[in-house]
């Protein structure tokens, strides 16, 4: 008993200590550590976290907590110093360096994106035009066609009219990379000149912008959630003034797709919107995570995620862990089942918080006018979800207590593939079914 007390009053100890953000120098490698263990983080977990990020093609993982480094694995020929793509996670940081001009006072982001790149920047008429706004731009929000050959294509051949500015949400590239050419045309200098002289001296943030998309260390990208965590604060200097920007950049931005910010995923939402689609799917992007998870997400599994509830900041580079979604989603669901396991005991004040496993089983697949569904804790209640192949939600049902095994009948489903979501307060399973009535 009283190693167990003399073990609490060392990890509370340590919490305390280190409960201030630390911010590493700008330049040089130095950067504080603090141990798993030390936190009352479940150490037995590492090897499992190591092996899943391993078999899921990952070249870079670190966890920061309160700023200090508790996880930095590298794997293959990847090391500390090698440069990798963030894909539309870089999308993310633009976001963010448009609050950074619009602080200077040479933007604002409810203007007329023409102001800065003249008339005619697409082939929308000129009222029409007009009504496109940089915070549409932010938003996803510019009313152009996307029913286009090519959705990074900039040249006003390519950026047709569809509705006006702000009535539909759409997750369309090009009118995003033209965020770049409005920050260069604004300010007078490059996109990688502003990004270098506004940001990367200040907080060693380092990189380069090549055709829209940004390459730094994987510590740059730690880097850039830390910054975030601090809500545009590096250590004594407020990089990002406006307090304001910062709240609508993480907040939902407008009434179309509730999980999305200014060029930011937002989980916790009730419900969310996907690249390449039009659906709305019901409930938060990754349930198992926490509601009020920042994410910076890319193609290929590139991910920031920021926990401004618990001060961590998680950051994977690599190549994709399940396909090549544009926006992967799948990855994260699996990679915050295994977080979670490993901060279940993370003491906070003399509490320890605790996040129960729950395991699914599923079948038969292909199904045939029934779908069974079991749990080794039938006392977690369960929310299952069916929808066809186009996105539509075809089935929902809540079984709340004291049934280890469901029997759905799925007789009157047309033959096709479905996804099925299974969800719980603590877990989520997602997987293609085939349904075959005949």
């Amino acid at each position: 008993m009283k190693k167990n007390a003399l073990l609490l009053m060392f990890i509370l100890f340590v919490n305390v200590l280190f409960a201030q953000l630390y911010f590493p120098p700008t330049t040089g490698n130095t950067w504080e550590t603090v141990s798993a263990q030390s936190l009352g983080w479940n150490t037995q977990r590492l090897d499992s976290l190591h092996k899943l990020l391993e078999q899921k093609n990952t070249k870079a993982f670190i966890v920061l907590k309160n700023g200090r480094i508790v996880i930095e694995h590298y794997f293959g020929s990847f090391t500390q110093d090698s440069a990798w793509y963030w894909a539309s996670a870089g999308k993310s940081l633009a976001g963010f360096l448009t609050g950074m001009a619009q602080d200077q006072g040479i933007l604002d982001i409810n203007d007329s994106v023409s102001k800065y790149l003249g008339a005619g920047w697409s082939s929308c008429n000129g009222d029409k035009e007009g009504l496109i706004t940089i915070k549409n731009q932010l938003t996803m929000t510019t009313g152009l066609d996307y029913q286009v050959p090519d959705l990074d294509c900039t040249d006003p051949s390519c950026l047709k009219y569809k509705a006006d500015a702000g009535s539909f949400w759409y997750y369309y590239n090009a009118p995003y990379h033209l965020v770049h050419d409005v920050i260069a045309a604004a300010s007078n200098k490059t996109f990688q000149q502003f990004t270098t002289q506004n940001l990367s001296v200040k907080t060693g943030i380092n990189g380069l912008w090549i055709d829209h998309v940004f390459y730094s260390k994987p510590r740059a990208m730690a880097r850039f959630g830390l910054l975030m965590l601090n809500k545009g604060v590096w250590g004594a200097d407020t990089v990002l003034k406006s307090k304001a920007y910062y709240n609508q950049m993480t907040n939902t931005s407008q009434p179309y797709n509730q999980a999305y910010g200014y060029l930011w995923w937002l989980n916790g939402k009730s419900s969310y919107k996907l690249p390449a689609s039009t659906l709305t799917f019901q409930g938060k992007i990754c349930p198992p995570a926490p509601d009020g998870l920042l994410m910076a997400l890319g193609k290929n599994d590139q991910k920031i995620y920021v926990w401004p509830e618990r001060n961590i900041v998680v950051i994977r580079m690599g190549d994709a862990a399940n396909g090549g979604e544009l926006v992967p989603i799948t990855f994260d669901t699996t990679l915050w089942n295994e977080l979670n396991k490993l901060m279940a005991v993370e003491y906070t004040g003399i509490n320890s918080v605790a996040i129960a496993e729950n395991e699914i089983n599923i079948w038969p697949n292909p199904a045939q006018k029934e779908l069974n569904l079991t749990t080794d804790n039938p006392h977690q209640p369960l929310t299952v979800y069916l929808y066809n192949n186009n996105g539509q939600l075809v089935f929902e049902e809540n079984y709340k207590c004291q049934i280890p095994h469901v029997k759905i009948n799925i007789s009157h489903f047309k033959n096709g593939m479905y996804t099925l979501r299974v969800t719980s307060s603590h877990k989520t399973m997602v997987k293609k079914l085939a349904i075959n009535n005949h």
